[in-house]
């Protein structure tokens, strides 16, 4: 179990938005807290990500942009490309 200490207004705000939406206070904190906790993971693996990818850049591990239009157009015809890589 956790405290929770939020200033008055906050509070208050909580109050009533658990009124109106019929909810407990606690199902509120505990779907606002899920949704922060998912927003920030999906935050850290977009960093995470945009890091290996600066890393593949530095590499040369780059592959030339006609290449992949030329591998998009030949999708579903007789002579489809593999992806470069």
């Amino acid at each position: 179990m956790t405290s929770v200490r939020m200033p008055d207004e906050l509070l208050q705000r909580l109050d009533t938005t658990a009124t109106r939406l019929r909810r407990s206070k606690g199902w509120i904190i505990n779907d606002a807290v899920r949704e922060y906790l998912e927003r920030e993971e999906l935050r850290q693996r977009r960093d995470e990500e945009t890091r290996e990818a600066l890393s593949e850049l530095d590499a040369g591990q780059v592959v030339d942009g006609d290449e992949v239009l030329a591998w998009i157009d030949s999708w579903g015809s007789k002579n489809e490309r593999e992806p470069s890589r």
